[in-house]
């Protein structure tokens, strides 16, 4: 099974009996809220749930080579990337799904 935006507005709707327009509107400027949160390099954390940090990385002297424009450039060195924690809680329930 696959949850996606239309699916989630559907089922929070559905358990809270607000209107699917008015779900959606709160689902996209909470995902804009996280989003320029996470650009600015900050952290999210959903207690019990998971937190969302971005790193940086040095992927060292050997980063490699992106082809950009028909032409090879050296990737960069240093990269952010979003890392994805789950809580404890979490972490059982999926274990205990097994």
């Amino acid at each position: 099974m696959s949850l996606d935006k239309n699916k989630t507005v559907f089922e929070i709707g559905r358990r809270t009996r607000l209107r699917n327009h008015e779900v959606q509107r709160m689902l996209e400027a909470l995902i804009e809220v996280w989003m320029e949160e996470l650009a600015a390099g900050g952290r999210i954390e959903l207690q019990n749930f998971l937190v969302l940090e971005v790193r940086e990385v040095d992927r060292g002297e050997n980063a490699g080579q992106l082809l950009v424009g028909g032409k090879l450039r050296r990737a960069p060195r240093r990269v952010r990337q979003v890392v994805v924690r789950v809580s404890r809680r979490l972490r059982g329930r999926l274990r205990s799904k097994s």
